[in-house]
């Protein structure tokens, strides 16, 4: 992992299409596409706050984008966008203390490896690792786990630029209202140019995945939570036939899958066959429930043992929108069961899985895990197949079971709503009323999710 402390000149993009913009910016998806008045790519905190002082001087909205993997508008503007590939560099590995503090641009994917070449791991990790650092935080991006929280949850300090351009730090010690609320911030307190993560000795992870059916899984699912450092399962719909995976710690040897099979299971089943699959059932929707028969019958049973994060994340290949909602622990095998009944009866057409994953309660202001432990239910739809009618029957059930939404999946959620289920949520509207009062950070989706 090597150290840089690069900060060299802002490049500023204004060339593009349009009457004075820059060409569009799209997410992953391509759900969400804005063309910002100009982009520029800082290479510091202090560059950051150049751009945002400029900007807020000529009455222009600033958010920072990291690889687009939120299917919300949270990063979306007409004014500044900020984009964080230069903010890339190892700032400081402490061994003693057992943190490491990297710029907000840097790739999960680049941290992990980094990290594994210095013989250290985070502690847990979501299913995939395309996001930058600030991204995954300040979403709440989060895997599944017993005792082990989000990858917010891991954050030790951080750094951010605020709305009138000074660089503040934050942690439990240094200003700690602002820590409790910016490890998941929106991009409505500022803009986060430096992470420093709490990190450990890296391990191995034992992973055993087998097929069971649905009332198995629901039947035995606080046993399994239990016994289990790390329970997740996928539901196919239309079928009572479940994927479920268990990972746990092991003291080795490593036992990777072998390359062959590895890519069979991930890249031509999972990616290949399954985008085939989901293209077959958006050209010919009667055919889902079949095709949904054979994809959950396509995987069969395997475990290996290998490095943590390999483990934890897999390649996500096939486009799609997504909702997930984490709901308190208890409520997760009646709304489960709620969810499967509403789409035997609805008629609805649902090609991709269910995921299902677990988080411990945390102490972050907006974490949807904030005071409680809480079960993630996640559903998707193939891109460009019409979701609004599924995602809106699935809503009603999660938020009667006072469901919180993920920040950067699709909602239809506003303040007033998500003030009723987030304790903290008048905390960290009023901290942002003080860091951020003419709304320098703002943007559409902010106006409905916190309010004016």
């Amino acid at each position: 992992m090597r150290t840089s402390t690069s900060t060299t000149r802002t490049t500023t993009r204004t060339a593009g299409t349009g009457r004075g913009g820059t060409a569009p910016w799209r997410n992953w998806a391509g759900n969400v596409t804005v063309r910002p008045r100009r982009t520029v790519a800082p290479a510091s905190a202090e560059e950051v706050a150049d751009a945002v002082r400029r900007a807020a001087g000529e009455g222009l909205r600033v958010k920072a984008a990291g690889t687009g993997h939120s299917f919300t508008p949270a990063a979306a503007t007409d004014g500044v966008l900020l984009l964080p590939h230069r903010l890339d560099a190892v700032h400081r590995v402490d061994l003693e203390a057992m943190t490491v503090t990297v710029g907000s641009g840097m790739p999960l994917k680049r941290l992990n490896a980094g990290l594994a070449s210095l013989g250290l791991a985070l502690t847990n990790m979501g299913d995939i690792m395309e996001q930058t650092v600030a991204g995954a935080t300040s979403t709440g991006t989060h895997g599944t786990g017993r005792d082990s929280a989000s990858v917010s949850a891991q954050i030790e300090a951080l750094e951010m630029v605020t709305a009138d351009g000074s660089v503040v730090r934050c942690s439990a010690a240094e200003r700690p209202d602002l820590f409790a609320a910016a490890r998941i911030g929106l991009g409505a307190l500022g803009v986060v140019t430096a992470v420093t993560f709490r990190v450990e000795p890296a391990f191995l992870l034992h992973a055993r995945e087998e097929p069971m059916t649905f009332d198995e899984v629901t039947d035995g699912f606080d046993r399994l939570v239990a016994e289990n450092e790390h329970f997740e399962f996928y539901w196919f719909p239309h079928t009572e036939n479940c994927t479920t995976k268990r990972n746990n710690r092991s003291p080795g040897p490593a036992a990777p899958l072998p390359r062959l099979r590895g890519w069979v299971d991930d890249e031509l089943l999972s990616n290949g066959a399954f985008r085939a699959a989901c293209a077959l059932g958006r050209a010919a929707p009667s055919s889902v429930p079949a095709v949904a028969g054979l994809a959950g019958r396509a995987l069969s049973a395997r475990s290996y043992t290998d490095t943590s994060y390999k483990v934890f994340t897999s390649p996500r290949r096939v486009r799609f929108v997504e909702m997930e909602y984490a709901l308190p622990r208890e409520a997760a095998v009646p709304a489960l069961r709620e969810l499967k009944g509403m789409i035997d009866r609805s008629g609805h057409l649902v090609s991709f899985p269910v995921e299902v994953r677990t988080a411990p309660a945390d102490d972050i202001c907006l974490s949807t895990a904030s005071g409680r432990d809480s079960v993630y239910i996640a559903v998707h739809m193939y891109r460009g197949t019409p979701h609004q009618e599924y995602f809106g029957d699935v809503e009603d059930i999660m938020t009667a079971h006072l469901g919180r939404p993920h920040w950067g999946k699709l909602h239809s959620r506003d303040a007033a709503q998500l003030e009723a289920v987030y304790p903290r949520f008048g905390e960290f509207t009023a901290l942002r009323d003080r860091l951020d009062p003419q709304r320098v950070f703002g943007n559409d989706y902010l106006r409905r999710v916190l309010g004016g």
